[in-house]
Formats: C-alpha cells, sequence, structure tokens
C-alpha cells in the first residue's frame, strides 16, 4: 500500500543533470532539482537561480494596465474622490496598503475599505458597495484583489456614474463586468507571460512601476524620486502568504522583498514582527516566517474582525501606534487558533461517527465559525488525506469552503454532483 508519507527520490534525464551540473557549475543534487522542475535549460536555470530586479518585464506590457495607469493618474491630476475596495486576506490587505501609500505621495487621499466577511460576505458585494459610498460618491472605485465576476455589482456603480478600475488575480466564472478596467493576467493575457502568476500586490506594485515610467516619460520630477523597491516588503508579503507559485516575476519579487521585509522602516511591519517573535530587524527572515508567524496574524482579523486594522498597522508612521495594532492582531489569532482547534476537534469526531469509510467528506455545524472553516478544511485534509468541505451557517445559510488532494478537481467534482 502506498504511504503518503514516505519520500520517493526520482533522478531526471542523466544527460540533463549533467549538463546543468557543468555549464551553471553546481551540485548533481541541485542539478537534479532544477531538471525536474522543468529548468533543463542552462539560461532559464541560471535565472531561475539568480533573479534580478532588471529581468522584470516592462509594466505596461501588462493587458489594459496602461488605461488603468492613465485613469488613476487623471483622477489624481484632477483631485477626484477615490474610493478602494480590497480583500481581507494578505493579498488583499498588502494591495491596498501599497496602493493608498503611492496615492499619498501625490497628494491623494482615497478612501478604502474591506469587506466585514461575516455580515458583508467575499469581494464587491452590494452591502461593501452602499457601505463604502455612504460617505459620498466617489468618482473612481477601484477594487483590488476581487471583482473579476462581479458583473452586477460593477454595472450598479456605473448607473451611479462611477468610473471603476478591478486589479484582480482571481479566475472567471460567470463573465466579466463591461464598461470597466480590468487588469487580470488569467483574462487576458498569454499562459506563458512571466506575470501571468502574479498575485493582486504583485500587480498593483506593476500598475505603481507603470504609473511612474509614464510619470517620468511626461517629465514629472516627483517621479524620479521615488524608490520602487521601498514597496517590495509589502510585494513579498503578499505573494508568498497567498501561495501562487514562486516562478518567474513572482520569484524575483520575493527575492528581493524579503530583504526590504528584513530593513523595513515601515513601523507596522516592525510592530508585527516584534509581536511575532521575529524582533524588530536584522534577523535572517525567511519565507516561511511570513507563512506561519506574520500573514496568520493579518488574517486573522479579516476571519474574526475587520482587515481594515492591519492596513492601518502598515499605514501608520507611528511606531507605539503600529504595536498597539499589531498586539490586537496577536490576541484576534490567538483566539482564530482556540476556535479551529474546537472546530476540527468536532469535525473529527463527526467523520468517526458517520463518514469514516467515505472517499470524501462534508461536515457542517451551525455553531461553526465561517471565518475559519477554510483553515479547518486545510486540517481535516491533511489529517484525513482525502477532500473535505467544512460549512458553517450565516444565517439560513450554510456556508463553507473545502478543500481537495492531489489528483482530484474539487470544483469538477461538485459541478458533476450538481443537477443534471
Amino acid at each position: 500500500m502506498h504511504n503518503p508519507k514516505r519520500w520517493h527520490y526520482e533522478p531526471g534525464p542523466r544527460e540533463a543533470v549533467q549538463r546543468l551540473e557543468d555549464k551553471l557549475q553546481v551540485s548533481r543534487f541541485l542539478a537534479n532539482l532544477l531538471v525536474q522542475r522543468g529548468l533543463d535549460n542552462a539560461d532559464d536555470a541560471d535565472t531561475f537561480l539568480k533573479p534580478t530586479l532588471r529581468s522584470l518585464t516592462d509594466p505596461l506590457l501588462l493587458t489594459n494596465l496602461e488605461k488603468a495607469g492613465n485613469r488613476i493618474l487623471h483622477a489624481i491630476r484632477e483631485n477626484e474622490s477615490v474610493q478602494i475596495l480590497g480583500d481581507y486576506d494578505v493579498d488583499g490587505v498588502t494591495s491596498t496598503t501599497l496602493l493608498v501609500s503611492f496615492l499619498k505621495l501625490f497628494g491623494s487621499l482615497p478612501r478604502f475599505i474591506v469587506p466585514r466577511r461575516l455580515g458583508e460576505g467575499y469581494g464587491m458585494s452590494r452591502q461593501v458597495i452602499a457601505r463604502a459610498i455612504s460617505a459620498g460618491k466617489p468618482s473612481l472605485f477601484i477594487a483590488l484583489d476581487c471583482g473579476t465576476n462581479s458583473v452586477e455589482e460593477v454595472a450598479h456603480l456605473q448607473s451611479l456614474g462611477v468610473d471603476v478600475i478591478i486589479i484582480d488575480h482571481h479566475q472567471s466564472t460567470q463573465g466579466t463586468p463591461e464598461g470597466c478596467i480590468l487588469v487580470n493576467p488569467h483574462i487576458y493575457d498569454d499562459e506563458d507571460s512571466p506575470w501571468r502568476n502574479l498575485c493582486t500586490v504583485g500587480l498593483v506594485f506593476k500598475l505603481v512601476h507603470g504609473m511612474v515610467k509614464i510619470l517620468r516619460e511626461q517629465g514629472n520630477e516627483e517621479a524620479h524620486q521615488i524608490q520602487l523597491k521601498d514597496y517590495l516588503d509589502l510585494v513579498a508579503l503578499g505573494t508568498v502568504a497567498d501561495l501562487v507559485p514562486l516562478r518567474d516575476e513572482n520569484r524575483i519579487l520575493v527575492c528581493y522583498g524579503l530583504r526590504e521585509l528584513r530593513q523595513s522602516n515601515r513601523c507596522g511591519i516592525q510592530a508585527l514582527s516584534q509581536v511575532s517573535g521575529l524582533g524588530i530587524e536584522g534577523r535572517d527572515l525567511r519565507a516561511s516566517d511570513i507563512s506561519f508567524k506574520l500573514a496568520p496574524r493579518i488574517n486573522a482579523s479579516g476571519r474574526l474582525a475587520d482587515a481594515v486594522l492591519p492596513i492601518e498597522m502598515l499605514l501608520s508612521e507611528n511606531y507605539q501606534d503600529s504595536l498597539q495594532f499589531a498586539r490586537q492582531l496577536d490576541e484576534m489569532n490567538t483566539e482564530r487558533q482556540r476556535i479551529e482547534r474546537g472546530i476540527v476537534s468536532e469535525a473529527e469526531t463527526q467523520v468517526e461517527e458517520r463518514y469514516k469509510d467515505y472517499h470524501g467528506v462534508v461536515v457542517f455545524s451551525d455553531s461553526w465559525h465561517p471565518g475559519v472553516v477554510g483553515i479547518v478544511a486545510s486540517r481535516l485534509t491533511n489529517i484525513l488525506k482525502k477532500p473535505a468541505i467544512v460549512l458553517g451557517a450565516e444565517g439560513t445559510v450554510a456556508k463553507g469552503s473545502g478543500r481537495s488532494i492531489p489528483g482530484l478537481d474539487l470544483v469538477n467534482a461538485l459541478t458533476d454532483c450538481g443537477p443534471m
């Protein structure tokens, strides 16, 4: 019987491994790893091992990015009101922080909002739009890490005379909005584009880079003073947390972003590192520190409360205020862990009593917190080695999340189970 916990070593083609070993002067072990990852060309492998910022492509090559940049620059020049909506995970939080920080350099003071998970759901819901425009109708509405499938919501904003820009990396499931500016490589760009797998904070970095390029070409002196690398700490944080492939431009951005994260002057980064047990600076911070220490504390706010809190922390220029925010996030994360342990225990009991011999499981309780069920589904899948769907209750609706195992597309499986 196959033991899923055992390691299986499969060497790559001998000639390809030997070629990399000789040309790159690396060990056979490393050459084999590169070949197994499809990097059997010496130039590609060398680029992978030695990423450089110079290798980043022209941001204006991304479909619709120049349009989005010019529309935002127009809003800055005309002092238009701008409303930013970001998702409540780390990618959304860092995307919002990056764009707000950039716009503030030019005197723009955009409002920003994040959906309240329990009352407003995910993304561009009508509820969060209503809350966003209750403070005044903006001229420009920018959605980050959501909106690709928000056809009706975008049409509603346009009916109010609001222009809409969407920067997102999610797949289209029901058609895309019309009449807005949508930047999403999965909709418009080639599969082999080096920016194809950027998460939203990576796309926002490209957007900011594109705007700086446009301004410099126009002779704007302020644009020549902007150090784009100062934003890479946020890019690394969001990219690693979002679990996108660390290949191509993602790899470059994370490589240099980790360096910026280690020496970040951002008070919020310093405070969050402090409460996470990483110290303030000078430590050899790794991607795993983002995954297991920094990201969970940011995510906890969106799961249990309001993800505006970590954005305020990251935007703050006062260390003591940032430290207060970071401590609140730390307390929320502790509470999230407590809730998660309880649900995992109850879910395992349900499986043992009802679904022990099933190939997949669906578990539910109306007392389970909807903000935590996604993590529980991951835990359950790892424990059981089978796909798991975990549902909590939101009013009269059961709502949750599913996780699968290698070789099974859960979305297709669920589609096959639907009404014929």
